[in-house]
């Protein structure tokens, strides 16, 4: 039998409680990456007029879900809006979604989520509009004494990322005279870990993403060799507080053996 609709709210604001009563505080994680995924499926699915309106309630939820993670006093989220296999999809496409994000990064210093937190963009920006790139520097600016750390990846790939820390790494060692023959032994996973792009971060120890979805797509992938993975079933911009505590759940009950 279907639970009525006007009993689902109330049923659902008492899990709610009930999971956040019973959360282990102690053991929640320290750095959450999450991949956003899912707008476009999400409008086709609930016969949106466009992806623009789907974007909209997707950059309402990334809100939301930055004062979820302020109310677990989690310090550090990596936040995946744009990656570099996105910019090949259509002007039609991408043109309505730089707007929502320009709005987003313009608004979030005067909103609570805004409040307290660092704000640092990742991945190769120079490939992005000029106003986009404008408004991100525009909040990194607003946003740059909190203790919380956001991090948002833009236009970025993990792969390029290791390639990029990999150059800088050997054009530093031939700027110090190293040669070729001697290279090798100084290229080693500290040396690279120390030249990725927020490399003061501590690796994540939580991926999340959404739609369904069972795969990185090369979100992170030097940092997240030993993070712990929760796929949600749902398109973000439908992406529940109750969806966020259940993994929150899941991830404290696990045991971490970092490949031990």
């Amino acid at each position: 039998m279907a639970v009525p609709r006007s009993l689902k709210r109330p049923l659902y604001q008492i899990y709610e409680r009930r999971l956040l009563q019973t959360l282990d505080r102690d053991a929640l994680p320290q750095h959450i990456g999450v991949i956003h995924d899912g707008h476009r499926r999400y409008a086709r699915a609930e016969g949106l007029p466009d992806y623009a309106a789907s974007y909209r309630v997707g950059m309402d939820k990334f809100v939301e879900f930055l004062g979820w993670t302020a109310e677990l006093e989690i310090p550090a989220v990596t936040c995946w809006l744009l990656s570099t296999e996105n910019l090949a999809r259509p002007d039609e496409e991408l043109k309505p979604y730089y707007a929502v994000l320009i709005e987003l990064f313009n608004r979030i210093p005067q909103m609570p989520a805004g409040q307290n937190v660092t704000v640092r963009f990742i991945g190769s920006l120079d490939l992005l509009p000029s106003d986009l790139v404008e408004a991100a520097k525009g909040l990194q600016e607003r946003c740059s004494g909190g203790s919380r750390r956001v991090t948002i990846a833009l236009a970025y790939g993990g792969r390029q990322e290791i390639v990029d820390a990999v150059r800088e790494l050997v054009g530093k060692l031939a700027a110090d005279g190293v040669s070729a023959a001697d290279m090798a032994e100084q290229i080693d996973r500290d040396a690279i870990s120390s030249r990725m792009y927020a490399s003061d971060l501590p690796d994540p120890d939580l991926v999340l993403r959404t739609s369904g979805e069972a795969r990185l797509s090369g979100f992170l992938l030097w940092q997240a060799a030993y993070a712990e993975y929760s796929f949600a079933d749902v398109y973000w911009p439908a992406f529940r507080h109750i969806d966020f505590l259940r993994a929150m759940r899941d991830y404290t009950n696990r045991e971490r053996r970092y490949g031990r």
